[in-house]
């Protein structure tokens, strides 16, 4: 069981883990050895509740492909354990991404004294300005 918060955990049987080889440069054991992680965890098949699909569903991320499947590819370890740690750990904070509901903003107005306090400076700024100017005798 995969835990996302104290009410909400995936089984392990919804998660598709695959041992793949991992990109870039490395040592004689990279081209041999499978030490990244392809997750694959598909949403509308899930367990979870009608709330977290669609909020997962409506995310935009590029993780989350158009079929409602998340796709996480792990591979900044070298061991297998560590990377799959760390897919699974990267899937719970999608999750729980996707489920903050942001604050509305509500927009404002500048009081009214904020508001003359700004028009006085602007003309005592251009009073100091037109101080600077030489004078015509």
């Amino acid at each position: 069981m995969l835990e996302i918060n104290n009410s909400v955990s995936i089984p392990e049987t919804e998660i598709e883990l695959q041992a793949i080889r991992a990109q870039g440069s490395g040592g004689q054991k990279v081209n041999k050895t499978s030490s990244a992680i392809h997750l694959r965890f598909d949403i509308k098949n899930s367990s979870l509740s009608a709330f977290y699909k669609t909020r997962l569903l409506e995310h935009r991320d590029s993780r989350i492909t158009s079929d409602g499947i998340i796709i996480i590819k792990a591979q900044q370890y070298r061991t297998l354990e560590k990377n799959r740690q760390d897919a699974l750990d990267r899937l719970v904070a999608l999750i729980k991404a996707a489920t903050v509901v942001q604050k509305s903003r509500r927009p404002t107005k500048p009081s009214r004294n904020s508001q003359k306090r700004r028009m006085d400076s602007k003309t005592k700024h251009s009073n100091l300005k037109k101080l600077r100017k030489k004078t015509d005798y």
